[in-house]
């Protein structure tokens, strides 16, 4: 009879969590259809692209000790 009880009472807290998790779910989903569309970001910098890019290739020799003696 004791173990019954167990059963039935692991049943209900295993419901409930999934009944939870269901609303949280639910919950998120609606402010996403709600949102404004992103704005657009300006264009890609490619002068400062480049320059960082040109840093870190160098800064990649030097750690390979490339320049090293």
């Amino acid at each position: 009879m004791e173990n019954n009880k167990k059963v039935a009472a692991a049943i209900s807290a295993v419901m409930d969590y999934i009944k939870t998790e269901e609303e949280i779910v639910c919950m998120q989903a609606a402010p996403i259809a709600q949102q404004p569309p992103p704005v657009s970001l300006a264009p890609p910098k490619l002068w400062g692209i480049s320059g960082r890019q040109a840093m870190m290739q160098m800064r990649n020799l030097m750690q390979a000790k490339a320049f090293h003696r």
